[in-house]
This record gives structure tokens, sequence and C-alpha cells, in this order.
């Protein structure tokens, strides 16, 4: 089997076959991420088919000395999906669910545990103080930007941007060790 930078190459030279093989490698973590952050199977199933055109029209963007493909390929899912969430058509088919849906909503919105145990995370993240916890969830997990997260937690921006600065820091230092 080819390593993931051959393929990487091949690809950014127009190789379907290479393009293939990589997102078999690669299509159910990004499908897990995406997922994570839009909460529904078949809005994360088109956004998966999205990233990867974005993947191959823009493979040449790609490069190996700035960071690893799955960094980058995970960048795009995640702003992807992001970008998803903020847009009108999203917002409204939340407001249109039928109240038969709202179980399922809330039994799955619990998406910080449920990725930070995929990827690893959780007992790290578990281990931070709760006001973190929160912040986490919402800036990196279910795609808040600041100021959303702000008005949602009720703490003022500020103090979100210095929070979550010294939550990441923790988290780090957890990490890491």
């Amino acid at each position: 089997m080819e390593q993931p930078n051959d393929l990487i190459k091949e690809m950014q030279n127009g190789s379907e076959k290479a393009f293939s093989q990589l997102y078999t490698m690669y299509s159910e973590a990004i499908y897990g991420i995406i997922y994570s952050i839009v909460l529904d199977e078949e809005t994360a199933e088109e956004l998966l088919q999205d990233v990867f055109i974005k993947v191959w029209n823009n493979a040449s963007s790609y490069n190996v000395n700035k960071g690893r493909f799955f960094t980058w390929l995970l960048n795009i899912a995640r702003n992807t999906a992001i970008d998803e969430t903020r847009s009108k058509a999203f917002k409204n088919t939340r407001k249109n669910l039928s109240t038969s849906n709202f179980v399922d909503i809330l039994s799955s919105s619990d998406s910080l545990n449920k990725f930070t145990n995929s990827i690893g995370l959780k007992k790290f993240v578990d281990a931070l103080k709760p006001t973190c916890i929160k912040i986490i969830d919402l800036l990196y997990f279910k795609g808040y930007t600041q100021v959303e997260a702000s008005k949602t937690l009720d703490i003022p921006l500020g103090t979100i941007k210095t929070k979550n600065r010294t939550c990441i820091n923790e988290l780090r230092v957890l990490v890491l060790g």
C-alpha cells in the first residue's frame, strides 16, 4: 500500500486513483468531525462530499512542509461544517424540526464527550474547570464564534477570549505533561 505522502503527490498531479485512496483512508474520520458539528447524518454526508471536492480542487495548495495532510483536511472539514451551521438554510431547517426530533437532538448534542472520546482527549478535557469545558465545547466542538459563546454563557466577550486562551493553555499542559 502506498504511503499517504506519495498518494498526496499523485493526487496533486491529477491522479483520480490516488484521490480515491485518500478518500477511503480519511472519509470516515472526516465524516465524524463534520457530524459532531452539524448533528445531522444527511447534511454531514453532503458536506463530506463538498470537503473532498474542495480537496481535489485545491490539492495544489497543500504543502507537506507546512503541516500534516490530516490537519489540513480537518481544517477544511471543520470550516465547511461551521459555515453550514451559520447558513440561513441550515438555521431554518433547525427551526422547522418537529417536536419528535427534539429528543434525538438533545441526546446527541453532547458532541464534546462523543468527539473527545473518539480522539482520546476526554480524560484531559474532563480534568479542566467546568467553565473551560463549556467554552471549549462551544468554540471548538460546536463551532460557535466567541461572540456567540459570550451570549450563550452570559460572559463578557473579553472574558471569553481570556478564558479561552487560559483553558487551551491548561489543556496543552495536561496533554503534553
